[in-house]
């Protein structure tokens, strides 16, 4: 777990760099600046944007993660030479173009039917429909270059462009906007311009690592066709699996817009990035983390790859719980500091359930990693499509009777069914432990403290709303924190602590 351990706080570090950018740009400059209205269409260009990546890449952020071990010379794991990648990076970059392009022409035929769909609440999506386009193509290659820097052990830089470089382009594009320096069209066209700049960026330090061979070696590819075959088998399985599991997490959000309209798909948006901040932990972790779970799996080693796992599921539930319980104890503070708080408060409720819902989704998602890594990879096509059917019907039915609180139940329900499929499968067939017996006491501490929240909150409760949150952060999570530094829940966290104050 060193250079896990390593890359990880140093990823993590960065994220929560970015957070407070975010932090700020979220909570006092967009419910400040902007109208609900507005917040909600950056949101869902944003989103389409996200969804469109997901089906554009054609799967190569997962396969580039399988198969580059494949793809190496036996000469050792380190690039020495042009050659022995075979030219693997070559189709890291141009699979996803064509991927663009096929989709591209598929959302330019979907204009009347999505348009008619979001026009009667969002008609002002509708009139920004093709900006998507752009915001996607960048955010395509941000992305697969962030993934290829992963595979070659290099995060942070990239974590950096996603968490730091972006938000602070965006809080700056927000500002001019809330100035009157840009106008709807040059906040909307700032967004992506933005979004180019990281992807240059991400792609300028690809290209400094080493020098990349992006001449595709034909000799290799007919030397060892069984490998080719089963590279096209898998990127073809995650196409078709793609279509669903892109689509499940922002159903919510295009629900939201096309029911109630963007006013509330805003406010949605603003409970969306408090929950968020729940799974950051998870994005620095599997990025390192997957890269080693796959060479265990290549080589069949499945007591390195669930001690992975289990190391994984641990730390992420710990680091994961206490962030959420921080929001949550804080919940009433967050929304009477919030600039127009009255606004979001009925949002309450949406941020705790989203929460959760990040939470498995955090601590769980190397679950999937492992599935979509085995030989069983298929089967993850068929929870796939149980997580989409899943979110649609819930989200169908509940968000015209609930509101935002039925689609943040829809998120929860959806995703709490999906990993315990995924856990079910993988456990029996993959024949690896996903969780251990400090696994369980940390979600037994996490629910203890929850309870003394409520019971706090409800029966002994300070009547200054500052000093009320302080106290409860101070005595509950303090008191939290300690309990499991001392028993030991999570000895990686503990020894980097140790090893952090003794420096």
């Amino acid at each position: 777990m060193g250079v896990i351990a390593k890359q990880s706080i140093r990823g993590t570090i960065v994220t929560y760099l970015g957070i407070a950018v975010g932090i700020v740009t979220t909570f006092f400059v967009l419910t400040r600046f902007l109208t609900t209205e507005e917040i909600g269409l950056a949101r869902v260009l944003i989103d389409a944007a996200v969804l469109f990546v997901g089906l554009a890449q054609l799967g190569t952020s997962s396969s580039v993660i399988r198969f580059y071990p494949y793809f190496l010379s036996h000469k050792g794991k380190d690039l020495l030479h042009d050659e022995e990648d075979h030219g693997f990076f070559f189709w890291a970059l141009v699979v996803p173009f064509i991927g663009f392009v096929i989709f591209a022409l598929i959302y330019w035929a979907c204009r009347v039917p999505l348009g008619a769909w979001f026009g009667d609440k969002s008609p002002l999506f509708v009139e920004y429909y093709y900006f998507v386009l752009p915001l996607a193509f960048f955010m395509l290659y941000q992305t697969i270059c962030e993934t290829t820097c992963n595979v070659l052990m290099h995060i942070v830089v990239p974590r950096a462009v996603r968490e730091l470089f972006v938000r602070v382009g965006l809080l700056v594009i927000y500002l001019l906007y809330a100035f009157d320096f840009l106008s709807l069209d040059g906040l909307v066209i700032g967004i992506c311009v933005n979004y180019a700049l990281a992807a240059l960026i991400n792609l300028c330090y690809f290209f400094s690592l080493q020098k990349i061979n992006l001449r595709p070696d034909w000799n290799f590819l007919r030397e060892n066709t069984p490998l080719v075959r089963r590279y096209l088998v898998y990127t073809g399985f995650l196409i078709v699996s793609a279509a669903t599991t892109v689509l499940a997490p922002t159903l919510s959000s295009f629900f939201v817009t096309a029911k109630m309209g963007l006013d509330s798909t805003g406010i949605f948006a603003i409970a969306t990035y408090m929950a968020v901040m729940v799974s950051v932990p998870y994005r620095s972790v599997t990025a390192i983390a997957s890269p080693q779970l796959a060479r265990a799996i290549k080589e069949k080693n499945r007591e390195e790859g669930s001690k992975l796992i289990q190391q994984v599921t641990r730390n992420l539930l710990l680091i994961g719980g206490f962030i959420l319980l921080i929001i949550w104890i804080n919940i009433d503070l967050i929304f009477h500091i919030l600039p127009n708080g009255e606004i979001y408060a009925p949002a309450k409720y949406v941020v705790l359930i989203l929460g959760v819902s990040q939470l498995v989704l955090a601590t769980f998602s190397i679950c999937l990693t492992t599935l979509n890594y085995s030989r069983f990879y298929a089967l993850s096509l068929l929870l796939s499509l149980i997580l989409t059917v899943s979110a649609l019907v819930l989200n169908n039915y509940l968000v015209p009777l609930w509101g935002m609180d039925g689609a943040a139940i829809s998120n929860v329900v959806s995703y709490g069914l999906y990993y315990l499929l995924i856990i079910a499968t993988i456990v029996p067939l993959c024949r690896v432990h996903v969780v251990d017996r400090r696994w369980w006491w940390i979600l037994l501490l996490l629910l203890a403290i929850f309870a003394a929240n409520y019971v706090w909150h409800m029966y002994a409760p300070l009547t200054n709303i500052w000093a009320d949150s302080i106290v409860r952060s101070l005595v509950l999570l303090g008191g939290g924190a300690l309990i499991a530094y001392k028993a030991g829940l999570s000895p990686e966290v503990k020894e980097q602590i140790k090893h952090l104050t003794k420096h």
